[in-house]
This record gives structure tokens, sequence and C-alpha cells, in this order.
């Protein structure tokens, strides 16, 4: 396969090769979510693309290689040699409705060459476990599924992914790598830690949360918060969920906060916590993420790579940027730390984060470090 990443801020590093542009190229696109700032670029990268698969999601901060950045457009192009790909997108109607779209999403691309789906949702309109929940309903375990949800900075009013190669509010996003020589790597974690006590959802519905031991949840945020609650929901993102269905679960997962209700005294949450999970609130500092990252990309399987090019597409949570502030880049540099040389990455701080757990099965993840990789196998170095 063929690689090459831009970045434009202001204008672009280089200028774009429209060589590349194909029926078997597939343009990946992260950037700030005000469009105003990048609706030049890409409308150039629509004009200039007109075969290829073009997806994209906005950004709580773009990454390209070990550095960090805001309110610009990290693009990467990939033309495959053998591997076929297959688009498809959707409109959200209602958040309601995310467990049917992972439905609809898995009918629409599975085929026995299916080997692999990256899916970019809006990051503020969709239940992200009740869609991997419908994704893993009618796919194959086998099948590897990665992505994730939109993110809007700490400000959570609007994100956007790329539809018929522009920016649109409430989509969902998805691509179907098909064939033999892709390879498709993944990994993930977080380093959080638990603190306090374990609680009992006594009261929710979906992704929302009333009450924990019979007390509401929003409360009990407020007094681990102090003078930061009426920072809320940002300064939440400092004190994520351990979710946990039940005392026998061997699988843990992370929840972050997409909103709150002062009126009811509930918590929004971006995937679902039932009654009866068992929670906890959790905490981290800098060298805790940072490990947690590299971590992350040990955890790539990269046994069947032979020094080909290797995109890694890395997707960390909000809430980690604003735990590590200045130390952001050095998350980045870790998973570079681990990954081969020729290893360009991308990626975008999010609101969700989509990667398989042991089992093999998709999950929605909060405030981990998820990556990622894709080449196509090159015989000539076998």
């Amino acid at each position: 396969m063929k690689l090459k990443s831009y970045i434009y801020n202001s204008s672009w590093n280089e200028h774009l090769d429209v060589s590349l542009d194909s029926t078997d190229t597939l343009i990946i696109i992260f950037g700030s979510s005000d469009l105003s700032l990048i609706k030049e670029p890409l409308n150039e990268i629509k004009d200039k693309f007109t075969k290829s698969i073009i997806i994209g999601a906005s950004s709580s901060g773009e990454i390209f290689m070990d550095e960090l950045y805001e309110d610009t457009l990290i693009v990467s192009i990939i033309k495959f040699k053998t591997t076929k790909l297959k688009l498809f997108t959707n409109k959200i109607k209602d958040m309601s409705d995310s467990f049917n779209l992972g439905e609809t999403l898995s009918n629409k691309l599975s085929d026995k060459d299916l080997k692999a789906i990256f899916v970019l949702s809006d990051g503020l309109n969709i239940n992200g476990s009740q869609l991997t929940n419908g994704i893993n309903s009618k796919l194959a375990q086998k099948t590897v599924v990665t992505g994730g949800l939109a993110g809007d900075g700490d400000r959570f009013l609007s994100t956007w992914t790329i539809v018929d190669g522009e920016a649109k509010e409430q989509y969902i996003t998805a691509v179907g790598f098909y064939g033999e020589d892709i390879s498709i790597g993944h990994g993930f974690n977080g380093g959080w830690d638990k603190f306090g006590i374990s609680r009992v959802v006594t009261k929710s519905k979906d992704n929302i949360v009333y009450e924990v031991d019979n007390k509401p949840l929003l409360d009990i945020y407020k007094t681990y918060l102090g003078d930061k609650a009426d920072q809320l929901p940002a300064s939440a993102l400092l004190f994520p969920l351990e979710l946990q269905e039940d005392i026998n679960s061997q699988e843990k997962t992370v929840r972050t906060i997409l909103g709150v209700n002062e009126d009811n005294k509930s918590i929004i949450f971006a995937g679902d916590i039932p009654e009866g999970s068992i929670v906890s609130l959790m905490k981290s500092n800098s060298n805790r993420l940072v490990d947690g990252a590299y971590n992350a990309a040990k955890s790539v399987d990269l046994s069947e790579y032979k020094d080909e090019d290797l995109l890694c597409i890395a997707i960390s949570c909000i809430g980690r940027k604003l735990v590590l502030k200045q130390q952001t880049e050095d998350e980045l540099e870790a998973t570079l730390e681990v990954l081969p040389p020729k290893t360009v990455q991308i990626g975008f701080y999010s609101y969700g984060e989509i990667s398989p757990l042991n089992s093999g099965a998709c999950d929605l993840h909060n405030q981990t470090m998820t990556l990622t990789t894709i080449w196509e196998r090159d015989a000539s170095l076998t």
C-alpha cells in the first residue's frame, strides 16, 4: 500500500498527491469541530479525490506522530494494492436507535472476505455501548472492529463526521476492509485507578444513571468535585466510572460523562450502565496514563508484520488530555516507542473509543488509549 499524511494549519504542509486517488484509496480525516477553520481544505480534498472513500471525525485535539495539534486538519491517504473497501453511512435519528444502527452496519458490511471494520460516529447523539452491542449481534467475533466517537473539546456542543465529502452532524460512518493481504492490529489500555468504595447502581435507564446506593449520582460527583462542580460536565471527566456488570464479571470497562441533568440529578454517560451493575469512581495521574498508552502499544499483535509501511490510528479520550495537560504528547511518544520504525501515527481525542475485548467482541471504552494498526502484506518481504 502507498501511504501519505498531511497537516493543514492555515496551509498544507505539502502539496496533496492526487495520483493516489482511486476506488481502492481510503482518506482518513480528523479535524477541528469549528468548521469555519477547516472548510477550505475539506472542500479541496472532496474536489481533488473524487474516486476515493473519505471518512473522518471532529476532534478534541488532533494527533500527528508524537505531536498534539488544536484546530487543524490531519489527513492520511492510503492507496491499497489488493485490499477492497466498502463504505457505510447512516443518519442517527435518535439515540434510542443506536442498537439498530449497529445491526444495520454489520448487515451492510458483512461478507466472507470481511477482515475488519473501522467506525467513526457522531459523539453526542449515539449510545456507544448499544451501537457496539448491535454490531456484535450480527458479526462474527473474528472480525476486528475499532473506531471512536467524534469530539468537541470540553464543550459538548457539536460534533461531526464526514459524509459524501462533507462534515455533517448526527451521522455514523464505517469502512469495511476485505481481502487476504490486509492486516488490522488493535490494542487498548487505560491507566486509571479505582478509589473510594464500590457502589451498586440502583436506578438507571440505558446510559442515564439516576442513583447509586439509592443516592443521586450527581450529588456524589459534586461532593468529590468541590469547587469544580460548577464546571460540570467537563470537570467530571477527571473522575470516570469503572463498570462491572456483576460481581462475577471478568470484563471491566470505563464510562465517561457526556452531560448532566440538574432537574432530576442524573448523569448521562457515553454508554449503558445497567441497574444492578457495580461502579467505582476512578482517578489517575500523568505517569499512570503514559504507562497505559505504552501498554496499549505493547498489546498490539504485530507477529505478522514484515517491515511494510504501517498506519497507526491512535484514539484517546478527552478525559486523558485534561489530566495530562502539557504532558499530553508524552503518551503519543510512548506508543511510537513500541511500534515499528515505519509507523505513521495519526488520530484524535474523542468522546469514546471502540476496540475489541479479550473475548474478541468489540466494546465501547472511555478514558483509554486505543490503537488501530493497518498495513497491507507485501509478498516480496515474506
